[in-house]
């Protein structure tokens, strides 16, 4: 076998339905696209969503409620989650590269050090927000805070 004699695996492939070559070809006539109107033109599309006149779904359906377009997303990232990492790699300080290793965080996110569990390690932790509770908890334990 050589790249000359290559050919798909036997029953792997059909051949297309060709349109309008004739009635004989059952496909003749008006080539599947009905009798008059837009759709049997050539050069003819429908918008995203359009249900032929009728109201479409994303009309249909009632908005509810309100979004905030300014609200900033943040990726919490516990006090338990930072003294497993700190005992697994010993780690004396947390920043965003460290969470962004570790697949805390990714390239774009903002890093907010929430307060669930408790922290042993005296730590420095770099992120972007901090809780109350994590703020407490981190210098209670002889660690600093910085704010990205």
């Amino acid at each position: 076998m050589n790249l000359s004699n290559l050919k798909p695996a036997e029953g792997s492939t059909k051949n297309r339905k060709r349109i309008g070559r004739g009635t004989g070809s059952g496909r003749g006539g008006t080539s599947t696209r009905g009798h008059k109107g837009a759709g049997s033109r050539s050069g003819t599309s429908t918008k995203v969503g359009f249900e032929g006149g009728q109201m479409p779904l994303q009309r249909r359906v009632p908005k509810v409620g309100f979004k905030n377009h300014n609200r900033v997303e943040y990726v919490g990232v516990n006090l338990d989650v930072l003294q497993a990492l700190t005992e697994k790699f010993s780690l004396a300080s947390v920043d965003f590269d460290t969470l962004k290793e570790h697949g805390l965080a990714s390239r774009n996110d903002l890093v907010k050090i929430l307060g669930r569990g408790e922290l042993k390690a005296k730590l420095e932790v770099k992120a972007h927000a901090f809780t109350a509770t994590a703020q407490k908890a981190i210098e209670a334990a002889g660690g600093t805070i910085v704010k990205l």
